[in-house]
């Protein structure tokens, strides 16, 4: 007669799997008895604002009307008032030898990206430049760049 083909090893892994599934049936018992999670513990809501809460939206409650024509998706249209105005600054950094640099705005105090090619005449740094703000490749840049004097 041969010999049984349960190792010990086998038989370890068995009572390993037995005792978690009789822990996970113990554990799915108790939710069940505690009655802590049902489906409208889970259930959340959306308010006007966006916000995630557990109330449900109040259908008696005066809703504001939003045109889809109003809804602008991606850039919105260009207007008169986005038409350049002139700044003023001065050049806090300036790389003669590559020919790039940085305004520091006089109103905002952001700094503004520079190209000698976008200058009208020869700048230096610490000069009170005039100049107008267009979007570049990796930001606002500043463009027809001149001394003030």
């Amino acid at each position: 007669m041969g010999r049984s083909q349960e190792t010990f090893g086998k038989k370890e892994r068995e009572k390993k799997k037995a005792k978690k599934r009789k822990e996970k049936e113990e554990a799915r018992l108790a939710r069940k008895e505690s009655g802590r999670s049902s489906f409208d513990d889970m259930i959340a809501y959306v308010d006007e604002n966006g916000m995630i809460v557990d109330t449900p939206p109040d259908p008696t409650a005066k809703r504001k009307e939003i045109k889809a024509e109003d809804i602008e998706l991606g850039i919105p249209k260009k207007t008169e008032d986005d038409e350049p105005t002139i700044r003023k600054g001065v050049v806090s950094f300036l790389n003669s030898e590559k020919g790039y640099g940085f305004i520091k705005d006089s109103d905002s105090g952001e700094s503004i990206f520079v190209h000698v090619n976008n200058t009208l005449e020869e700048i230096k740094e610490n000069n009170l430049v005039s100049f107008e703000v267009q979007p570049g490749l990796k930001g606002p840049e500043a463009a027809k760049v001149q001394v003030v004097r």
